[in-house]
């Protein structure tokens, strides 16, 4: 019989971030490190990701920090080599950035489209070949990029994101079928509505908030944490047998037709 808790513990692995400098690569970033990790802390906003690094090791956990542009396909190698540099190995490589512009079809620019694809597909692409070189040549580790909710279930105005998201799923797919014999993992997890600061206009709304809650089963919107929570799972040898899979942090979201009704008791 395994030791279970073992399957969950990260100590003496080492963890790279993109997008740590808040929302779910900030609890990322610190979760991980929280499970034992040695976590480079990674964003273009280097300041925040200096920031979470610095909350970690007061913590008593370890974590560095370096500044990285998610859409640059560059700026990803340099911090690939720099983690290398860093670690004897890389054991995961997560990275969460995204953009949304929020426009119908008829209203798109190829600026807007060209910025949104850079970053979600692009990006996402150009983190996998950096990262999953070096996996494929230890011959083992965890790949983790973020899709969403808006991958399968859509509204006005987020074709395009909503696209990119199901783009990632499949470039998931498709890579772990490739690398999958080298030992490594490739996973996504999709997110519905999160607590994060890119969120916090809309929550000052009750309307919105309230109409986006309600897509729910729980009737709330989740936080950051309980994304990293299976951001971690993925990451660790509890998940050794699952890859090229999505895995859907959404309240339940893409399993209801709409709203509840307002069924308050259950007849037996």
């Amino acid at each position: 019989m395994p030791d279970y808790r073992k399957l969950f513990d990260l100590m003496g692995k080492s963890a790279v971030v993109l997008g740590a400098a808040s929302g779910i690569g900030k609890s990322s970033a610190e979760a991980l490190a929280d499970l034992g990790a040695h976590v480079l802390c990674a964003d273009r906003a280097v300041e925040g990701a200096q920031t979470t690094a610095a909350a970690i090791r007061e913590r008593g956990g370890q974590a560095d920090a370096a500044v990285c542009d998610a859409a640059d396909r560059g700026g990803i190698a340099e911090l690939a080599a720099k983690a290398r540099d860093r670690f004897p190995r890389i054991d995961i490589a997560v990275t969460t950035p995204g953009l949304n512009i929020r426009k119908t079809i008829l209203d798109y620019t190829e600026e807007d489209l060209d910025r949104v694809i850079n970053l979600n597909i692009k990006g996402t692409l150009w983190f996998f070949q950096a990262f999953g070189r070096i996996m494929t040549q230890q011959r083992s580790g965890s790949l983790i990029a973020c899709s969403s909710m808006r991958a399968v279930t859509i509204e006005p105005g987020l074709a395009v994101y909503g696209a990119t998201k199901a783009a990632i799923g499949l470039l998931v797919k498709g890579f772990a079928s490739e690398v999958g014999p080298f030992g490594v993992r490739v996973n996504a997890i999709a997110p519905s509505i999160v607590e994060t600061a890119l969120t916090a206009a809309f929550k000052e709304r009750p309307d919105i908030y309230n109409l986006y809650a309600a897509h729910t089963v729980f009737n709330r919107w989740s936080s950051a944490d309980e994304v990293a929570t299976a951001v971690c799972y993925l990451a660790s040898d509890a998940a050794s047998y699952v890859t090229g899979s999505t895995l859907f942090v959404d309240g339940g979201w893409t399993a209801v037709d709409g709203p509840p009704t307002g069924l308050t008791q259950l007849g037996g």
